[in-house]
């Protein structure tokens, strides 16, 4: 059995997509911002679900899961007036297929360059991205880069359980120039010096954005919803994203909308100029570095499992073998993706 690879254009929304496929899924990018729109088993419901308020009519947008690039978070007043967006340029700019399986995008305000290879492995629901980012400036540039997983509703809930191996975290609200202070551990933050669980979102998202780092070689978070026997996964090596920043997001009757499982080069979501002061959190690197004409690639995987009804969460992921162990937490019950990250 192998892979398929399909190019194609939804009539519904009249988006140009990459679509990759195999027997048991199929995995969607748009071409008009490079977000990655719908990941699900072959008939199955799709959990990234995300579009800005403001941006339904807009030809480049963010969706879903989509790439932070040349930065996270919000530019400088400065920045803002010269036309810089915020998150970055990635997904305000068209991508192009250049072969199949491959994206290309130039940001033109940031000079950098990014190429994104897709590949379905043949045997499983999961899907390797790998990003390569050049710098076509003249002089050296300072940037950052984070993937933005974003889930939504019917997928996710009040019960939806999302789980991490992050560990040692602090809220982005808290005050600079030493957000840090007070940190906690995952999956607990802090609201009014009050502990509150970080796997759950119900009728309060505060604080909204926290940043935690991850001690494993190997990174990864699981959103869970036993309601609709559906678990996604992602996968990353903590050498290319050593921060996990879990957004979250309810609307206006307090109903979850929206939860970011972001992972990245940084975890402090502010402008350069504080991340170069601030320098690092937690012996952790803010920002990363790329001198002219220099290249870089990293890279992701992300998975789909089907769940019991009395799914518990993760406890653990282990990739070994060709494949992907997924261990619940608090039971001895194991599930299996017949595949790993292609890295």
């Amino acid at each position: 059995m192998h892979a398929l690879l399909l190019f194609l254009t939804l009539a519904a929304q009249d988006r140009p997509q990459v679509v990759v496929s195999n027997d048991k899924a199929e995995a969607a990018f748009d071409l008009g911002g490079g977000s990655f729109v719908s990941f699900k088993l072959k008939n199955g419901l799709n959990p990234l679900r995300w579009l800005g308020p403001g941006d339904e009519t807009k030809p480049n947008r963010p969706m879903a899961h989509f790439l932070c690039l040349d930065r996270w978070g919000q530019p400088s007043d400065p920045e803002l007036a010269n036309g810089m967006p915020y998150h970055g340029e990635a997904t305000r700019v068209d991508w192009k297929v250049t072969k199949p399986g491959t994206m290309t995008a130039s940001l033109p305000m940031a000079g950098l360059d990014v190429s994104r290879t897709i590949k379905i492995d043949p045997q499983g629901a999961l899907v390797t991205v790998a990003e390569t980012v050049t710098n076509r400036n003249k002089l050296g540039k300072l940037y950052n880069m984070v993937q933005h997983p974003t889930i939504g509703p019917p997928f996710l809930d009040e019960e939806t359980v999302v789980d991490a191996n992050a560990r040692r975290g602090f809220a982005q609200s808290s005050p600079l120039p030493n957000p840090e202070e007070p940190s906690f551990y995952w999956p607990q933050a802090l609201k009014d010096d009050q502990p509150i669980n970080m796997r759950h979102l119900r009728n309060d998202p505060m604080p909204n954005v926290v940043s935690y780092v991850v001690d494993e070689s190997l990174g990864w978070a699981t959103a869970s919803s036993a309601k609709h026997g559906l678990l996604i996964g992602y996968l990353w090596k903590t050498s290319d994203y050593p921060w996990f920043n879990a957004w979250r997001h309810v609307d206006g009757q307090g109903k979850p909308l929206a939860r970011g499982l972001e992972f990245g080069t940084t975890g402090l979501h502010q402008p350069f100029s504080i991340l170069v002061r601030k320098g690092q959190i937690f012996g952790r690197p803010i920002y990363t570095y790329l001198d002219a004409g220099e290249t870089v690639t990293r890279s992701y995987a992300t998975f789909l499992l089907t769940i019991p009804a009395n799914w518990r969460g993760v406890d653990r992921i282990v990739v070994a073998g060709g494949k992907v162990t997924v261990s619940e937490r608090g039971t001895q019950r194991k599930l299996e993706v017949a595949a790993a990250p292609q890295w």
